[in-house]
């Protein structure tokens, strides 16, 4: 018996996919005779409407002897969410086609359940041309190179590390706090010094964790967001290092970090580092609206109940204008050569807020680039008691996708390949192909534990900082970790998006949450065998123009080995995973048999051999 309906099957419903403002979507069902459907309706909802819309479909036919087929369309006319499903009036009752597991196939059943969603996105949308088929790089500025040039410091208040290999501070303090006031003094030139190295591995942009003035050696406690951190160097470093990095064709881009600022800052100023001013010390201050005061001064809304960092009124047209505003943050920024901004808590962030954001920076370059934190399916989400829009045209280019890091790093250690493939499906079945093309796909972040120790590691379970300290891969697990990681890079690296390297990840780094992912680069002692793979698939991605913007194929998902092709008018590229703990012989799609196998693959009379723990690829030029 046929599937009754499948939205990720191209014969059922077509386009597939999110779609543009006034797409028509053909739809397409198979209903058992043994139902005797007398009527069948297409039954949508608009995300924000109470009532269904109902559309009658055709019968069409039968597809065998025991199914009917019944067909229609629909143009969605609204940006937003449409939730779908079927009504069928049968003799015995009224029957509903919806989806019964978690592939997104379907069944017939007495009740409505669950729907199928359509993203529609805004007419015109579409992102930054310069991402596509590139590289980016995240860069913790404290960890990554230190130029050795010693700078005017003022501060006192700190912790200078001189042993590049050590730990970063983890002990809290005589009051019980982690203040993270160590520093390594990683800093801009270093990052310059370095270009010809990124350039090497393929990088084509560089996102930098925060570089304003702050506290803090992670400096998401913006002390000043107009001022280089002098730790980290000057205006005219920053200057250099992106006109620098645009010479060997890499953009940079900012973190920003806009839902709250820090306690000791030029705005709040708790500890009066910056004199009399500021909202904590004066009820007159330019910043004071900026904050919500519950009792002032020492009552006030702070992130996630961090004192140090008091949370920001987005909406303040005084906040806005000074980060949006012609003279604002954004462009002033921008106009010192970045290329664009990673939005810090995107999804705390209010869609006003955004929606100013995104015309500062398009307003500066409609190249720059706009890519969100977001933890979660990102064109779903809600927060705050709404339906957030971040990728329907007026806010984001891009998210940070955790759902493929996810996805990558659980089928690595050990999840059928089934979910890993259905995760895979329902992030390019639900964002807009904008999105999708320059999506920002990590394996590890300074927020999530390094992906070698993810995937070769004893699990963390809650374990405390003492023991993430003192633990470490045995040389067995990380020579397991090695070839596994290379299997997840290879993933990140083909699937759709704009791959993100954590800096050393494609080194070998290891780490525990932070601050063990926040260790220095290991300079002099890097895994080669890494970069050389990181070094090749940057190659690949340069000469295989599907990896770009192509379509994406499903093959195959079962136990421990995943399939999938990607495919544009230029080339074509057959990719397998095989996590078994032996040597799979594939026998290659239609017309790969005799193509080229890539990146130390072995195609021998017809068959693929993919050792254990291992990718292959076949490649075709078809112009």
């Amino acid at each position: 018996m046929p599937v009754v309906f499948d939205s990720r099957k191209i014969y059922y419903r077509s386009p597939f996919g999110a779609v543009e403002q006034g797409t028509k979507i053909h739809l397409r069902i198979l209903i058992p005779k043994s139902e005797h459907a007398q009527k069948a309706e297409l039954c949508v909802k608009y995300d924000y409407d109470y009532n269904w819309m109902f559309t009658k479909l055709l019968w069409c036919g039968n597809f065998d002897e025991s199914t009917e087929i019944w067909e229609c369309d629909f143009t969605p006319d609204r940006v937003g969410l449409y939730w779908y499903g079927f009504k069928l009036t049968c003799p015995h009752g009224i029957r509903y086609v919806v989806p019964s597991d978690a592939y997104k196939k379907s069944s017939i059943e007495d009740s409505p359940g669950r729907s199928w969603q359509i993203t529609c996105y805004k007419k015109g949308f579409d992102t930054p041309k310069w991402p596509v088929g590139g590289i980016m790089y995240q860069i913790f500025p404290d960890r990554f190179y230190y130029s050795g040039i010693e700078k005017k410091i003022d501060r006192t208040d700190y912790q200078r590390n001189n042993d590049w290999y050590a730990l970063p501070q983890w002990q809290p303090n005589e009051k019980g706090e982690i203040t993270n006031s160590d520093f390594f003094m990683g800093d801009l030139k270093g990052i310059t010094l370095k270009l010809d190295y990124l350039e090497n591995l393929g990088v084509s942009c560089i996102y930098l964790n925060p570089v304003f003035e702050a506290y803090s050696n992670h400096r998401y406690d913006t002390g000043n967001y107009s001022k280089i951190d002098p730790i980290l160097g000057t205006e005219e470093d920053f200057k250099i290092l992106c006109a620098e990095a645009k010479k060997r064709g890499i953009h940079v881009i900012n973190d920003g970090v806009f839902s709250h600022t820090g306690s000791d800052s030029i705005y709040f100023n708790r500890n009066g580092k910056y004199g009399d001013g500021g909202a904590y010390r004066d009820k007159n201050s330019p910043y004071y609206s900026w904050y919500k005061f519950n009792d002032w001064p020492n009552n006030y809304n702070s992130w996630w109940g961090f004192y140090t960092l008091p949370e920001v009124i987005e909406t303040d047209p005084a906040f806005n204008e000074y980060i949006n505003g012609k003279e604002g943050i954004i462009k002033k920024w921008m106009q010192c050569g970045n290329s664009g901004w990673r939005l810090d808590v995107a999804d705390e962030l209010p869609d006003e807020f955004m929606e100013k954001l995104r015309k500062s920076v398009k307003e500066e370059n409609p190249e720059a680039f706009i890519v969100g934190e977001v933890w979660e399916d990102a064109s779903n989400k809600e927060s705050y008691g709404a339906r957030r829009k971040f990728l329907l045209g007026e806010q984001l280019d891009s998210v940070m996708n955790y759902v493929f890091r996810n996805a990558i790093l659980d089928f690595c250690r050990g999840q059928n390949a089934r979910y890993t493939m259905d995760a895979i499906m329902s992030v390019i079945e639900n964002y807009p192909r904008p999105v999708l093309r320059v999506l920002m796909n990590s394996l590890s972040t300074h927020d999530t534990e390094r992906a070698l120790t993810v995937i070769a590691g004893e699990p963390l379970n809650g374990r405390d900082r003492k023991w993430q300290s003192e633990t470490h891969l045995s040389q067995e697990q990380r020579m397991t970790g090695i070839k596994l990681l290379k299997v997840a890079v290879a993933m990140q690296y083909t699937l759709p998006g704009f791959p993100c390297v954590y800096y050393g990840d494609e080194a070998g780094m290891e780490g525990y949450r932070d601050p063990f992912n926040r260790c220095c680069y290991p300079w002099g002692k890097e895994n080669k065998e890494l970069i050389e793979w990181h070094k090749q698939l940057g190659d690949l991605r340069k000469s295989c123009s599907a990896l770009w913007d192509g379509e994406f194929f499903n093959v195959y998902a079962e136990d421990r080995r995943l399939s999938y092709i990607r495919h544009d008018d230029r080339t074509s590229l057959y990719c397998t995973f095989n996590l078994y703990d032996h040597e799979v012989v594939i026998d290659p799609p239609p017309g790969y048999s005799d193509a080229t196998a890539v990146l130390g693959s072995r195609l021998e009379n017809g068959k693929l051999y993919v050792p254990p723990l291992s990718p292959a690829f076949i490649l075709i030029e078809l112009a």
